[in-house]
């Protein structure tokens, strides 16, 4: 009950600044920009080792992904170009925040890992072909969003890697990114088998069809 009242709440916020942004006149496609930038901001802020204040940027980063969809169907400007703008930007913003992960385990520092580096890097391939078996099967007439680690899981426990981390902190929850990344590489590669195994079925059901 109480996560579901947060939820109604956070979902009247939004609605209010979708609403806002509509009634100023805001191109949606100016709000995917933003969002990317701030997610290269992210990306910095992970090289730097900087990680809890990169997972409340990567929070606000994912406020204007929210934004720009409902703002184009509010104020009727939904285009194929902005979907394909959105789309873009997003394996984009993904393959920033990983990559200064990487940057930062590889560089020498006390934290430097091997192992975390190539995990991370694992993660980054395994996210990008989720992303890219969907809007490929979409290509040929199959909708294949299935498997259990999308995007806004993805990127729930990017912000939850990054916000545990305290340096220095003995608590047994703290800095727990190296485990984050772990769940994000077997994850998604599980995830991107599973899509690929549906799309093959799906593939199978079209062709038996049209072969009788």
């Amino acid at each position: 009950m109480f996560g579901a009242s947060i939820g109604r709440g956070a979902k009247r916020v939004i609605d209010a600044i979708v609403r806002w942004l509509a009634f100023g006149g805001v191109n949606p496609n100016i709000l995917t920009v933003i969002g990317v930038t701030i997610n290269v901001g992210c990306g910095v802020l992970f090289g730097m080792g900087e990680f809890f204040w990169a997972g409340i940027v990567l929070i606000v980063a994912n406020l204007f992904d929210m934004l720009d969809g409902n703002v184009a169907r509010l104020t009727g400007r939904v285009t194929r170009f902005g979907g394909f703008l959105d789309s873009s930007l997003d394996r984009l913003s993904d393959m920033v925040s990983f990559l200064g992960i990487i940057v930062f385990y590889a560089s020498n520092t006390p934290e430097h890992s091997l192992l975390n580096v190539i995990v991370a890097g694992v993660g980054m391939i395994g996210s990008v072909m989720v992303s890219y078996t969907t809007a490929r099967s979409e290509s040929i007439g199959i909708k294949a969003n299935v498997g259990f680690l999308q995007r806004p899981e993805r990127i729930v426990l990017l912000v939850i890697g990054a916000l545990s981390s305290f340096q220095n902190s003995t608590s047994f929850f703290a800095n727990r990114m190296p485990q984050v990344l772990w769940v994000l590489a077997i994850g998604s590669f599980w995830t991107f088998i599973h899509r690929m195994f549906y799309i093959w079925k799906e593939l199978q059901k079209i062709e038996a069809g049209e072969s009788e």
